[in-house]
């Protein structure tokens, strides 16, 4: 009998997973309203209800991945744990879903189209004539279904990048029309729409959703679920007018208005009961499952009650674009300050300032005012000097500093000119003539620089280190083996390594062989926090889960505005 129903429970869990549900999240009126984000919360809710879950971006452009893209263009580059450079959205992914997720969840029109050509060249297509429609919509189907089947997934939530109407994301509508069409019970489509409210006109119009439905049904696709963004709260009558002209009953136009924190958005949605009309619609029985937010609900508190504040500030280069702000340039750098904030009780207040502005020295007096500074990644030569200096000012006037990749590297090259001497010091992608290369490429990289080979080169993905005893960083991991995440083409050069060391500077991390400087520091006796890695630890910071190393750039911090009051 036990075996009997053994046997019987085994093949209803095999049934589940041959029935996996997916849905695609695509984007009406405009873009930058919160597709990521509204992605990540669906995901979360229908977490919350029981389900493994599992999140995927397709982005639109050529380009093969992400790591190519500027910044300023595209917002950051998130490298995941297999070294794949992708769009911002995976980390939104991972951090709401506390999940590791691979290549296979991410796709572009550039990656879809290269795999297609070379099945082609290697005759995979067994003759036949390849065209756009249907093999570049079943590549991105297969790779949906491989990505679902690879998390072990009970549902999938893919988002779609850009609006409908665009030329660009077109054929991936298509592969969702084709999934659709295919598995009516297994597929459903959320649109994320724009409700604007002119100033002059003082009313939330409809009809730019209205009209981005028809440009959906118009490539085959019925939204199941109108996610309504908006600046105000959604009313009753609005309501009624995009069910009447979008095909959809009232009870599916979800409210989402401007929110105070995106961590409330999962919240809201279920307020408006998404993940049960989600359920229904994917022949799954929302009773069979309550929900059980309460531990998210407790984090989102935790932020709404914070009073005191953490003055933080973060010196890129990466912020400008014409006259505004782009902070998505260091997005998961600005959430990991968030998390480690709200783990020891403070409100933070993040200034994000231009490295350029520092070159001139009378302006770093500023930085006093401030509890910490952070010098996040970064390519290039430009603000280089600027944040020299910052780094200086923190170091001798113990303000609490954490460097970040590019930021490491140039605390090295700090040191080095400012403690060692060596006025000359610098790094071989500023200035290779320089005569002393404190930073240097790495030998593997040197050819793929000579041949211009840069997309997908660097140093990428997740690599181990090995902690040295007794130090800040050992002693804030709280063990001596750890992993992280990387990407960068340039390393301490081995040839110096002694003499920084000799005059104060610690390398508290390797790699595993001991040539690759991981970490460096100053002692706790010679500055409250000064530290830098070669890693990006941003990117496996979570909401729940802060990252160790900016929670203790944090406790440095607030240490430091305790002492100012």
């Amino acid at each position: 009998m036990k075996k009997k129903n053994t046997t019987k429970s085994k093949s209803a869990a095999k049934k589940i997973k041959e029935n996996r549900k997916f849905i695609f999240v695509i984007g009406g009126v405009i873009s930058g309203v919160g597709k990521g984000v509204a992605t990540s919360s669906i995901g979360k809710i229908l977490q919350a209800r029981g389900f493994s879950v599992t999140a995927l971006k397709i982005d639109p452009y050529v380009n093969v991945d992400a790591g190519t893209m500027n910044p300023t263009e595209h917002g950051e580059v998130f490298v995941l744990q297999d070294g794949d450079e992708t769009d911002q959205d995976m980390g939104n992914y991972e951090r709401f879903l506390d999940t590791t997720l691979t290549r296979l969840n991410y796709m572009t029109t550039g990656r879809i189209y290269q795999s297609v050509i070379e099945r082609e060249r290697n005759l995979e297509y067994k003759g036949k004539c390849v065209q756009v429609v249907p093999h570049i919509p079943l590549e991105a189907i297969a790779r949906i279904k491989k990505a679902a089947e690879k998390a072990r997934a009970d549902i999938a939530v893919i988002e779609v990048g850009g609006t409908v109407g665009e030329y660009e994301n077109i054929l991936f509508l298509e592969a969702a029309r084709m999934m659709k069409a295919a598995h009516p019970d297994d597929v459903a489509v959320v649109m994320v729409s724009y409700l604007p409210t002119p100033p002059k006109v003082g009313e939330m119009k409809t009809k730019p959703t209205q009209h981005a439905t028809r440009q959906a049904q118009a490539a085959g696709i019925q939204p199941d679920v109108i996610i309504a963004r908006s600046e105000f709260p959604l009313d009753k009558k609005r309501r009624e007018k995009l069910a009447t002209f979008c095909n959809i009953g009232p009870h599916q136009v979800i409210a989402a208005p401007d929110a105070d924190s995106i961590y409330d958005i999962p919240i809201n949605f279920e307020k408006d009961k998404l993940s049960d009309i989600l359920l229904l619609r994917l022949r799954l029985n929302p009773k069979k499952r309550k929900s059980n937010l309460e531990v998210w609900k407790k984090f989102v508190h935790r932020i709404r009650s914070l009073k005191k504040q953490v003055r933080i500030a973060v010196v890129g280069k990466y912020f400008n674009t014409g006259d505004f702000v782009l902070s998505d340039s260091y997005i998961s750098v600005i959430e990991a300050i968030k998390y480690s904030a709200y783990e020891m009780g403070k409100k933070p207040v993040i200034s994000w300032l231009s490295a350029v502005d520092f070159e001139n020295k009378d302006k770093l007096r500023e930085l006093s005012k401030y509890d910490g500074i952070l010098v996040p990644g970064g390519f290039g030569e430009r603000g280089i000097e600027g944040k020299l200096n910052v780094i200086e000012y923190a170091r001798e006037h113990h303000i609490p500093y954490f460097g970040l990749c590019y930021g490491m590297q140039l605390l090295v090259i700090e040191y080095a000119r400012n403690v060692l001497g060596l006025k000359d010091a610098n790094t071989d992608e500023v200035n290779p003539r320089a005569k002393h290369l404190v930073i240097d490429v790495m030998p593997d990289q040197k050819q793929k620089i000579k041949e211009g080979h840069f997309g997908g080169t660097m140093r990428l993905g997740s690599y181990k280190a090995i902690l040295k005893k007794g130090t800040i960083a050992e002693g804030t991991y709280g063990k001596r083996k750890v992993e992280e995440r990387h990407r960068h083409r340039y390393e301490v050069n081995p040839e110096y390594i002694e003499r920084l060391e000799k005059a104060g500077l610690v390398f508290s991390g390797t790699s595993p062989d001991g040539k690759l400087m991981e970490i460096a520091e100053l002692p706790r006796d010679k500055h409250p926090f000064f530290l830098g890695t070669q890693f990006h630890p941003e990117f496996q910071a979570r909401p729940l889960k802060p990252h160790p190393l900016f929670t203790e750039f944090i406790k440095a911090a607030i240490k430091r505005e305790q002492k100012k009051k």
